[in-house]
């Protein structure tokens, strides 16, 4: 489609209503400039009965559209019998019509029909036909011209799918919209043939779906409307309008509100496009507007979300990078261990069609290992769509996947259901499929193969460069990890050694000292959220919110402070300045050289002696030290102050911590300035300074003692404490790394296991709902069933076996042999363990002591994996059948009784004119044998003498349950009997019923048998 941000230099006067049936597209200065080929190209798709829809199509459409259309249908391989389908779309339309061939180069304003036997591909504007490599009723054209087209036009690019039987199209279609295309259906109720249509719409990714005589109207109102309505937006332009960009924000605020994810991550422009989508989809033209649309309409927000998580995906996409990643493979699993697990992780998973080719390409791989190196598979395929991850589970997916899977895969790994093929069970058990979040989750970690293909080029940058360096942790040493081809790992390259740059194929390196500056858990970026709230707006929500206490006070502690406190340092035992209050410039200053923040090194020469002395003083005696009187030489002049040193015991925080505060003492001014101007000392001063002196070496002296004995003490106990320390030092080091790595490897298996624990949630609640299922079954159908396991020990049995075997619910457990049944069947163990024995079905009827009769069955148990685990027995009652057949047996022998007591020759004929039997008057008449009567056609007794037409018709009548005829009278035949002669008889007939129902038999008698040599009456007719 024509990019939706790009300006347009129409008049006012020249904009084409919304909904315009006719929507001329003025040229654009800037088309010309791009390039004469961006146009739209549409794809008209079908198969039966696409033709009545194209003519519709067409007949709805401006002489000059400014697009390309190429029609594409299912055709047969007979060139013949399509010869007259490019003449058939001309009569449809003014536009020029050709059938494609290879090189021709597409144009607007013209139509392009698909060849037969040929599968046709777009490429840098050009038609080009290629042989079909699946036999044809496997081949989906449709699909493979749909992705083409998607990859060479990209947003230019129009699916149409019009009548049509099957599912061709349905996968093409999600690769247009991925590339920002239009897709439009038609109503499934006026198509011919609805199953292509259904198909469409089963994917959601589709944008109108009309009538074929309104499609045309809609193509160009949609392909207009973008140029008409909204300023110019480059694709690559990074600054976004600030309206739109505020829109945006509130948008990405409705979607994690209504869903709790956030899509700020994700790169702006493709977010920007699909919103563009769904606001021309409702004509809405203001990013405002729309914004009102979401909070008004929730269920759009959900399509908003779905439509931000288009899930393109199929079967081995890109077949030629999974037969490259197949040669790395090898060598992966071939050097694992025997028993140990393969394990893989696929975030992004979409419906699941990737994770099941990871696993096909895993054990495909697995088969050319040795037979005794056996490994286990675990693949993690997750994704934040409920929807997504729900039909991944189920494994289902329609016919079209045969184009992308090969028929040994399909018969391996698929087994066909009504709705297409689903993955086998032994496919499915090494799937898990999760919800997780890349932004957020924790990563799945001890990975030999990391799949993440077109998903992080959805990411913005910043998401990715924080993402890259998670993979590389949650690999194995020598993993691989595989990208989509449009991905890259920039600023990472030395994380990954590339195998495959083609196809993104690279293996991790050993490269582990940047992984703890790089790796942050979570991956939640919220802090950045709030740093980008302006600062008055921060400043005055933290008065107002913390006032009351908190933060208010500390500052005004603070503040206080610094205003009317003495200048103060915080140091700990070794004099290491920890906090520093005040102004401390008179006492302290910074030592020369490359020193650091320690006390004894910064403070003044004149305050070195105190200082030094206080501190040692208030270590060893652990008393708070004031010294009185200190003078320091300062800028002003001489100035005394009080040094005190004390302990902070007032917070267990601050234990072992000093604070020295330096105060200030008045000094008189001429103190101050005697000592600005030196004056030749006299004799007192030099006794005091000889005295000072005197004290301080004395000082010195006294601690210089202590201290060497100190240190000759302790010296020993340093040099082995100092080597006990390294060893310890390098073992808590040791000890720290595996402590973080256990704590992340924690984090991540606690995702992992979260994963399996919604995974059996979910087993969970398909068994409790087949179990539901299987008890009203076994209740509706009340059937008496006992389930045995191979020991013959009762493993479930339903309520109805307590008719004939004394059970109760308790009795699960127990063997069978222990409970006396109500047969008068004495062989029921005997039976179920010849079941057992030998496999084979068993059945009989049996009764009960009370006379109820039942059907019993015994059939081995097997498992879904064919495995024999017990007998199931079932008792089925026939008491009523039974009676039933009791007296019919009785009405049977008082018919025969009473058949026999009759002097009138009878015959009960059955609903073929068998005889069913035969009164001994009747064998007499004609000297035949009762017994060999009985089963024998009427048409072929006394050598054919009773093949009467007249007769056979009557009798029909009579078998015929719908006729009102029931029975007939002197029907007079002549006929020859072989120990007879020539015979006339007069016949009768009546129809058999039971309780006043047809039996399917009739009464055939004999009214009279006379010789025709002494007859003198009138043949009969």
């Amino acid at each position: 489609m024509i990019p939706p941000a790009e300006p347009t230099d129409l008049a006012p006067d020249d904009e084409a209503p919304i909904g315009a049936t006719t929507v001329t597209l003025a040229p654009h200065p800037r088309r010309a400039e791009r390039g004469a080929d961006k146009y739209p190209v549409v794809a008209l798709c079908g198969s039966a009965g696409s033709l009545d829809a194209l003519e519709k199509f067409f007949a709805h459409l401006p002489p000059q559209p400014g697009v390309a259309f190429v029609v594409v249908v299912h055709r047969l391989p007979n060139p013949s019998a399509n010869s007259q389908l490019t003449e058939v779309v001309q009569s449809f339309t003014a536009l020029p019509v050709a059938e494609a061939y290879d090189g021709l180069r597409v144009l607007p304003n013209q139509v392009y029909v698909i060849p037969p036997d040929a599968d046709l591909s777009l490429l840098h504007g050009s038609l080009f036909l290629l042989k079909p490599t699946q036999p044809s009723s496997r081949r989906q054209p449709i699909d493979f011209f749909l992705q083409t087209l998607a990859k060479d036009v990209g947003e230019r690019a129009v699916c149409i799918i019009l009548s049509g039987v099957g599912t061709d199209g349905s996968l093409g279609l999600k690769l247009v919209m991925e590339s920002f295309g239009m897709v439009m259906v038609q109503t499934p109720e006026s198509a011919a043939f609805d199953g292509m249509a259904r198909a469409a719409l089963a994917t959601e990714f589709v944008d109108f779906v009309l009538p074929p005589e309104l499609m045309a109207a809609q193509l160009l109102d949609y392909l207009a409307h973008p140029l008409t309505s909204r300023p110019l937006r480059e694709p690559g332009e990074g600054a976004l309008p600030s309206q739109p960009l505020h829109a945006l924000q509130k948008i990405f605020l409705l979607i994690r509100t209504q869903t709790g994810h956030d899509f700020s991550f994700y790169k702006r422009n493709t977010v920007f496009r699909r919103i563009e989508r769904r606001m021309n989809s409702h004509q809405i033209r203001e990013f405002s507007h729309y914004v009102r649309y979401l909070q008004e309409n929730p269920g759009e927000v959900d399509q908003l979300f779905h439509e931000l998580l288009i899930g393109v995906t199929k079967f081995f996409r890109d077949a030629e990078a999974f037969e490259s990643l197949k040669g790395y493979l090898r060598p992966l699993l071939a050097a694992k261990t025997p028993d140990s697990t393969v394990r893989v992780w696929a975030p992004g998973c979409s419906t699941g069609e990737e994770a099941y080719s990871l696993a096909m390409v895993i054990f495909e791989c697995l088969d050319e290992l040795a037979p005794n190196h056996h490994l286990k598979v675990q693949i993690f395929a997750t994704d934040i769509s409920p929807v997504g991850v729900a039909l991944a589970r189920a494994g289902q997916y329609t016919e079209s996947i045969v184009a992308d899977v090969s028929p040994d895969r399909l018969a391996r790994f698929f087994q066909k259901i009504d709705a297409g093929y689903q993955i086998r069970k032994e496919v499915r058990d090494v799937v898990v499929f999760a919800l997780h979040n890349l932004n957020k989750d924790a990563p799945f970690i001890r990975l030999d193969l990391l799949v993440c293909r077109n998903l992080l080029i959805y990411l913005s940058g910043e998401l990715q460069r924080s993402l890259l360096p998670i993979f590389h942790y949650a690999l194995n040493p020598l993993g691989l990890l595989f990208l989509g081809p449009s991905e890259n790992m920039t600023g990472f390259h030395d994380l990954f050694q590339p195998l495959d740059v083609k196809w993104k194929i690279s293996r991790r390196t050993a490269t582990a000292a940047l992984l703890p500056q790089l790796i942050k858990f979570p991956f939640s970026l919220g802090p950045q959220a709030a740093a980008a709230l302006p600062a008055a707006a921060l400043m005055s929500t933290a008065v107002s919110t913390h006032r009351q206490g908190g933060p208010f006070a500390a500052l005004v502690q603070r503040a206080l402070l610094s205003a009317y406190s003495p200048p103060a340092v915080v140091i700990d035992g070794k004099g290491e300045i920890l906090y520093i209050n005040g102004r401390t410039g008179r006492y302290l200053e910074p030592a020369p050289g490359l020193s650091g923040m320690n006390l004894f090194e910064m403070a003044r020469a004149d305050l070195n002696f105190e200082i030094s002395g206080a501190v040692h003083r208030a270590l060893q005696s652990r008393e708070n030290v004031v010294v009185e009187n200190v003078r320091v030489k300062t800028d002003a002049g001489q100035q005394q102050l009080r040094l005190t040193v004390r302990h902070l015991v007032e917070y267990e925080q601050l234990a072992g911590l000093l604070l020295v505060v330096f105060e200030d003492q008045p000094t008189s001014r001429k103190e101050r300035l005697s000592k600005r101007t030196p004056s030749p000392p006299d004799g007192r001063q030099q006794d005091a300074m000889l005295e000072a002196l005197s004290r301080e070496l004395h000082y010195t002296k006294h601690r210089l003692q202590s201290t060497v004995e100190e240190m000759e003490s302790s010296l020993e106990e340093l040099k082995s404490t100092n080597e006990e320390l390294q060893s310890a030092n390098e073992e808590l080091q040791s000890t720290n790394e595996e402590a973080m790595t256990n704590k992340e490897e924690m984090q991540s298996l606690n995702e992992e296991l979260m994963t399996l624990n919604m995974q059996y949630l979910a087993k969970t609640e398909e068994l409790s709902q087949s179990a539901n299922d299987m008890k009203n079954l076994l209740d509706a159908t009340e059937i008496a069933i006992v389930f045995l396991d191979n020991d013959l020990v009762i493993k479930r049995f339903t309520s109805p076996v307590g008719h004939i075997i004394s059970l109760m619910p308790s009795d699960v457990g127990r063997p069978l042999a222990h409970f006396a049944s109500n047969l008068r069947y004495e062989h029921l163990l005997r039976d179920v363990q010849q079941v057992l024995d030998r496999l084979t079905g068993l059945e009989t009827n049996i009764q009960t002591l009370k006379g109820e009769w039942y059907t019993m069955r015994v059939l081995p148990y097997r498992s879904l994996d064919n495995y024999i685990n017990g007998v199931v027995i079932t008792f089925t009652d026939i008491t009523a059948l039974k009676v039933l057949e009791a007296q019919v047996q009785e009405a049977n022998r008082f018919s025969a009784s009473l058949a026999e007591t009759m002097r009138e020759p009878l015959l009960a004929l059955d609903a073929d004119l068998r005889v069913h039997s035969a009164n001994r008057a009747f064998a007499a008449a004609f000297q035949e044998n009762a017994a060999d009567l009985v089963g024998r056609s009427l048409g072929a007794l006394s050598d054919g003498a009773w093949n009467q037409p007249a007769l056979f018709r009557q009798l029909l009548l009579l078998l015929d349950a719908s006729s009102p005829v029931t029975e007939f009278d002197d029907l007079v035949l002549d006929a020859t009997f072989p120990r007879l002669g020539p015979c006339r008889v007069r016949l009768y007939g009546r129809r058999m019923l039971y309780q006043g129902e047809p039996t399917g038999r009739v009464l055939l008698g004999v009214q009279a048998l006379e010789g025709l040599a002494s007859s003198k009456q009138p043949p009969g007719q």
